[in-house]
Order: C-alpha cells, then sequence, then structure tokens
C-alpha cells in the first residue's frame, strides 16, 4: 500500500471529530503536545460542537473531515476521539484530493471505520492514540511519544514479553484490523477486511464475554482467521459478563477460536483501550516473531 510522506517540523496537522463529542478540556493539552514538537495544527470548525452524543451533525462532521482530506498542506489528521459516528460518514467521503496529496489519518477505537476505508483506498494509516491520552499527570505518555516518532518516520520495532497464551512462529504481511467490535459490523460490506495472508491485530473495550464468543464464531465462518500469517491481540479491557458466568476470560476465547491453525499469536499487546497505546501502521509490511521469551513486531 501507498504511503503519505512522514512529517517534519512545521507540517500541518488537522484536528477533526467524525465521531462522539469530546470536551475542549479533554484534549486541549494534548494538542498543544503537538505545537510544541513544532507542527501546524489546524482546528475543524466543529470539534468542540455537540449534536445529542455525536461531534455536531453528520453533515457538518463530513464537512470537517472532508476539508482536511483535501488540503494539500495537511500531512496528517488526527481524531480528537472515538466514540460513535464514523460510519454514518464513511460512504459519502471523497478521496479523490486525498489521492493527490496523501496524508496520514490517527485514531483508533470507532476510527477503525475510516482506517478501512483509506486501506481499501490503497492508503496506509496510523492506528495510535488521540489527544485525550498525550498528558498523564501533566507528562506526555509513552503513547504520545511513539506517535510522534511514527509521525516523524522514526518508528521502532515493538517487543513483549512472552504471555503464556502465545503460539511461537514467525509471519510476515501487511497489518490489518483494529477494534473487534467494529471489525464484525463490517463483516459483508465493502469495508470488511481481506485477511488472507495479513497479519490481524484486534482489541476491545466494554464487550460481554458472550458477545466477544459470538465475533470471534462469525469471523472464523466467514474464513477471517484461517489464512493469517499472524494474529496480535492488544487489550481487552473492562469485558463484561452476566450473572451466569460465560466460563472464559476473553483471551481464553480468543485462544480457543484459533487453537485449529499454526500462524504465531501475539497476546497482551500494547495496543487498544490501555494506558500504553503504541502506534502500528495498518496496511504496512511487518513481521511478528513469537519466541519463547519474547515477541516482536517490526517492519
Amino acid at each position: 500500500m501507498q504511503q503519505a510522506n512522514f512529517l517534519k517540523t512545521g507540517d500541518r496537522i488537522r484536528i477533526v471529530s467524525p465521531a462522539g463529542k469530546v470536551p475542549r478540556q479533554k484534549i486541549e493539552a494534548g494538542v498543544e503536545l503537538l505545537q510544541k514538537e513544532g507542527f501546524d495544527i489546524r482546528w475543524g470548525e466543529h470539534v468542540f460542537d455537540s449534536h445529542f452524543q455525536f461531534a455536531s451533525t453528520d453533515e457538518q462532521r463530513l464537512k470537517d473531515l472532508q476539508e482536511a482530506l483535501d488540503d494539500p498542506d495537511c500531512k496528517a489528521i488526527i481524531c480528537s476521539r472515538g466514540g460513535y459516528g464514523a460510519i454514518r460518514l464513511v460512504d459519502q467521503l471523497d478521496f479523490s484530493n486525498f489521492r493527490k496529496h496523501p496524508k496520514w489519518l490517527v485514531g483508533f477505537s470507532d476510527i477503525t471505520i475510516l482506517h478501512a476505508k483509506i486501506q481499501q483506498e490503497g492508503f496506509c494509516s496510523i492506528h495510535g492514540a488521540m489527544p485525550g491520552f498525550y498528558l498523564r499527570e501533566e507528562q506526555p505518555t509513552e503513547s504520545f511519544a511513539e506517535l510522534v516518532k511514527v509521525l516523524r518516520g522514526q518508528a521502532e520495532a515493538i517487543s513483549v514479553p512472552a504471555h503464556n497464551f502465545n503460539r511461537e512462529g514467525k509471519g510476515q504481511g501487511l497489518l490489518v484490523g483494529g477494534n473487534l467490535s467494529i471489525l464484525y459490523s463490517l463483516l459483508g460490506t465493502p469495508l470488511q477486511a481481506n485477511t488472507k495472508g495479513d497479519i490481524l491485530f484486534i482489541e476491545d473495550l466494554s464487550e460481554y464475554l458472550y458477545h466477544l464468543d459470538r465475533i470471534m464464531h462469525s469471523l472464523k465462518l466467514a474464513g477471517k482467521l484461517e489464512y493469517l500469517h499472524g494474529l496480535v491481540v492488544g487489550g481487552f479491557t473492562e469485558m463484561k459478563d452476566n450473572d451466569s458466568p460465560f466460563g472464559q476470560t476473553a483471551y481464553e476465547i480468543i485462544q480457543a477460536s484459533v487453537q485449529d491453525y499454526d500462524y504465531p499469536v501475539c497476546f497482551d499487546f500494547p495496543a487498544g483501550h490501555i494506558e500504553r497505546n503504541l502506534p502500528l501502521i495498518l496496511g504496512a509490511n511487518y513481521t511478528l516473531a513469537v519466541g519463547e521469551n519474547e515477541a516482536k513486531l517490526y517492519r
């Protein structure tokens, strides 16, 4: 897939809110960190607006996002937050100017919808932290620091300690995926992931365990798990159970879903709705090497 140029000091970044509403105080300090890195920040007109649970109406959110996609001087678009709402815009986006002037799109969670669309257009994007996650206790987070490195073309290999559920091996392929519930919702649509020969990354938040089991079985039935070259399992946080327990943890459900295959699997990868949410370039070629003592994902 094609990649936009990496950023240098002085390059323009646009902030947009394509999904849920976000209070100014939630992200303003994080965006200031981007300015301190020397980037030229431009705010979408409706970033802090509100329309029920959305950050302004569909038309207003679409306008901001389309303007960012069209801007020939913009080098990256960073979404203010996820939530819900990107799917209401995605089929109305025009990528004709984007193809002439590609740029990075950054976000996670509901922004998986936009990642899927950009990959369909043949471009890479960045699954990474959004401005509300750039500061903790008035200090820049690792998630922010690593995102800036990726934006500047200085991405490093990510190594994580071995996990009991890991399956050893080595695989290469395009990195695809994102939020698992979103990937599930796209099955049967033109935006569904084509995972054959790819490395799939998944993460999720606040799903019921029985529903996670349904999602994994649905992906298996749809042929999305069989021909992978690797599986990277990120954070599965605040998962929920019924009064009558499901009987397996999130990781146990996922492990059982891929036990019939032989590709490498890495659990507890630092990405998703977790404090350490390291950036990944979706659509790029990666190698996943899972060994006895550690797992490594690198380009």
